[in-house]
C-alpha cells in the first residue's frame, strides 16, 4: 500500500551551517517513507524576492515557508515540504524552497552556487524567481547558470577527446520557469502584444558581435537556451502596497489585486499539469528513497570537495536498488519454493520443474526492480544465490526421502527380522519361505507412496545390509543341494548388480537433468535480461531523440537569427548525438 504524506509544514533538507551543506537526517526519514513516485519543484532567486510564497501557494496553504518581511534571507539552506499531489493520484509533490541568493550577510557566492546546483540536480521543474524585468541586470544575477558545467559532472570518466555537451546535460535537468515578481511593462513588441513566454524568447535572443560585452550578454542567454529546452514565463503584477508586504500571508485574496491573484492561480495550475515526475537516465522514475540517495550522494560529494555527477548518483541508487532487487527476488522464490514444493518430491525432476517456475518469477522481480546493473554484476550474483537456493532444496529433498524411506523400511522389514532372531526360517524350506516373504515386503514398500528420489539406493543399502541374515538361512536349510545354494547364491549375486547398475543409471540420469537445468536457468536469465537491454536502449533512444528535436530547434533559431558560429557548434554536437544514437541503434547484446 502505498505510504501517506503527513507534513503539517515544511522542514529543513539541507542545512547550511557557516558555509557547510548537511543533510538532514530527520528530512530524509521523511523521504524514505515515501513509496510514490515524487514530482520535485525547486524555486531559487536572489534573497526577499517572494520566493516562499509561490511555494506555500503550491502547498495548498497561507502559511508554511517563512516569508520575512526584511532585507534579511529569512530561509537557510534547502526547505522541503512534501504534500499530496493535488493533481496527479498516487504521486507526491516535493516543494523545495531555497534560501535567497546574493545574501550580503554571506559574502561569499560559492555557496550559493552550490544551492543553485542542487536545486537543479534534485528537480524536475526548476522555478528562478526575480524582481522585476528581463533585462541585463537579471542576467547578470543568473550567473549561476554559466557556471554549471564548473559545478556539475554529467559522466564520472568522460572520453578523452569528448567535451561534455549540453545533451548530457538536458536528459538530467530539469524544466525551466521563469517568474518576474513586480511586474511593471506593458506585454508587447514592436508596438504587437506578447505573452509571457514570447517575452522570455524575446528577453534570450542574443546578440551580433565578438566583443567581451557580447560574449558576457550572449553567454547566459545561450546556458539557458542550451540547457532548459522546455521554458516558461509568468509575471505576477504587485499583491499590495509596499507597507502592506510584511503582511501578505494574512491577506485574504479580496485583500490582494485581483490580477496578482488570477496570475498566481495560473502559475499553480501549469506547474500541476505539467511539472513531470522526477525521471532518471533511461525512464527511472524517482520515489522517496530515491530522492534521499540523491540528495545524500551530492551533499556528500560537494562535503569532500568533488564535483556532484549526476552519473555516479545514479549508480550509487543503482548499487542500493539492485542490491534490495537481488534479496526481494531471492525473497520471492523462497516464498514460491515453501508454497508450491511438499518434500520429497517423487522425482528429481519434479523439484526442477517447479524450482524452473519459481526462478523464472524471481528474475522478472528482479528485472522489475532492478537498473543500471552495470555488468550484470548483480544479475549474476542473483543467478549464483538462487542456484544454492536450488542445491539447497535438492539437498532437503534427498535428505527427507531418505528419512521417509528409513521410516518405512524400519516399519516393514523390522517384523521380518523378528522373525528370523525367533529361528522361524532356520529349519527345512526355510530359506524359500524367507525369500517370498522378502519379496512381499519389497512389493509393499514398493507400493508405498511419496518415498522420493532415495527410494531404491535405500532399499538396496538394506538389502545389502542383510546379505550375511539372507546366506545364513540359504546355507542352514537341509532340502537344498549344494548346486542348488550355489545357483541361488548366483542369483542373488546377480540380482545385486543388477540393482547397482540400475542406480548408477540413475544417478546419471539425475546429474543430466541437473546440467540441463543450469542450461535452462541459464537460458533464462540471458532471455530476460535481453528483453531488458532492449527495452533500456529503446527508452535511451527516445530520450536522445527528444533531446536531438530540441537541439534542432534550437540550431534552426540560431540560423534565423544570424548566428552562424553558435549554429555551427549546435550542429556538431548534433553530429555527435546522432552518431550515438547510430551506435545504440547497431549494438548487439552479448
Amino acid at each position: 500500500m502505498a505510504s501517506e504524506v503527513h507534513m503539517t509544514g515544511p522542514m529543513c533538507l539541507i542545512e547550511n551551517t557557516n558555509g557547510r551543506l548537511m543533510a538532514n537526517p530527520e528530512a530524509l526519514k521523511i523521504l524514505s517513507a515515501i513509496t510514490q513516485p515524487v514530482v520535485v519543484v525547486a524555486i531559487v532567486g536572489l534573497y526577499r524576492t517572494g520566493k516562499s510564497y509561490l511555494m506555500n501557494k503550491l502547498a495548498g496553504k497561507k502559511k508554511g515557508f517563512s516569508l520575512g518581511s526584511t532585507v534579511q534571507s529569512h530561509t537557510k539552506g534547502i526547505w522541503m515540504w512534501c504534500v499530496p499531489h493535488p493533481k496527479k493520484p498516487g504521486h507526491v509533490l516535493v516543494l523545495l524552497d531555497t534560501e535567497g541568493l546574493g545574501d550580503v550577510e554571506k559574502g561569499d557566492n560559492q555557496n550559493d552556487s552550490w544551492i543553485f546546483a542542487l536545486a537543479i540536480l534534485l528537480s524536475s521543474t526548476f522555478v528562478y524567481n526575480s524582481i522585476g524585468t528581463i533585462n541585463q541586470q537579471a542576467m547578470d544575477q543568473l550567473h549561476y547558470v554559466t557556471e554549471l558545467t564548473h559545478r556539475i559532472r554529467s559522466k564520472s570518466s568522460p572520453d578523452e577527446n569528448e567535451n561534455e555537451d549540453s545533451a548530457d546535460f538536458v536528459s538530467f535537468f530539469p524544466d525551466f520557469v521563469w517568474t518576474l515578481r513586480d511586474f511593471s511593462l506593458d506585454l508587447e513588441a514592436d508596438g504587437q502584444p506578447i505573452t509571457a513566454d514570447e517575452y522570455l524568447t524575446y528577453s534570450l535572443k542574443l546578440k551580433h558581435g565578438t566583443s567581451e560585452k557580447d560574449k558576457t550578454f550572449n553567454l547566459p542567454r545561450l546556458c539557458i537556451r542550451k540547457y532548459f529546452p522546455k521554458k516558461k514565463c509568468f509575471v505576477f503584477d504587485r499583491p499590495v502596497h509596499r507597507k502592506k508586504l510584511a503582511q501578505l500571508e494574512k491577506l485574504h485574496d479580496e485583500e490582494l489585486d485581483p490580477e496578482f491573484v488570477q496570475q498566481v492561480a495560473d502559475f499553480c495550475s501549469y506547474i500541476f499539469s505539467n511539472s513531470k515526475t522526477k525521471t532518471l537516465s533511461g525512464g527511472i522514475k524517482v520515489n522517496g528513497p530515491r530522492l534521499e540517495s540523491l540528495v545524500l550522494t551530492y551533499v556528500n560529494a560537494i562535503s569532500s570537495g568533488d564535483l556532484p555527477c549526476m552519473e555516479n548518483a545514479v549508480l550509487a541508487l543503482a548499487q542500493i536498488e539492485n542490491s534490495a532487487a537481488v534479496q526481494k527476488a531471492v525473497a520471492h522464490y523462497e516464498q514460491q519454493m515453501g508454497q508450491k514444493v511438499q518434500l520429497p518430491t517423487e522425482t528429481l525432476q519434479e523439484l526442477l520443474d517447479l524450482h524452473r517456475d519459481s526462478e523464472r518469477e524471481a528474475i522478472e522481480v528482479f528485472i522489475r526492480s532492478s537498473f543500471k546493473d552495470v555488468d550484470h554484476l548483480f544479475q549474476k550474483e542473483l543467478a549464483a544465490q538462487l542456484e544454492k537456493k536450488r542445491d539447497d532444496f535438492c539437498k532437503q529433498n534427498q535428505e527427507a526421502s531418505s528419512g521417509r524411506c528409513s521410516a518405512l523400511l524400519q516399519d516393514i522389514f523390522s517384523p521380518l527380522e523378528e522373525e528370523v532372531k525367533m529361528g522361524i526360517y532356520s529349519k527345512p524350506g526355510g530359506y524359500r519361505l524367507f525369500i517370498q516373504k522378502l519379496q512381499d515386503l519389497k512389493k509393499k514398500y514398493h507400493e508405498e507412496p511419496r518415498k522420493g528420489i532415495q527410494a531404491e539406493e535405500i532399499l538396496q543399502t538394506y538389502l545389502k545390509s542383510k546379505e550375511s541374515m539372507t546366506d545364513a538361512i540359504l546355507q542352514t536349510d537341509q532340502t537344498l543341494t549344494e548346486k542348488e545354494k550355489e545357483i541361488e547364491v548366483e542369483r542373488v549375486k546377480a540380482e545385486s548388480a543388477q540393482a547397482s547398475t540400475k542406480m548408477l543409471q540413475e544417478i546419471q540420469r539425475k546429474n543430466e537433468q541437473m546440467m540441463e537445468q543450469k542450461e535452462r536457468s541459464y537460458q533464462e536469465h540471458l532471455k530476460q535480461l535481453t528483453e531488458k537491454m532492449e527495452r533500456d536502449r529503446a527508452q535511451l533512444l527516445k530520450e536522445q531523440e527528444r533531446t536531438l528535436a530540441l537541439k534542432l530547434q534550437e540550431q534552426e533559431r540560431l540560423l534565423k537569427e544570424g548566428f552562424q558560429t553558435e549554429s555551427r557548434k549546435m550542429q556538431n554536437e548534433i553530429q555527435d548525438l546522432q552518431k550515438k544514437m547510430r551506435q545504440r541503434r547497431t549494438c548487439t547484446i552479448s
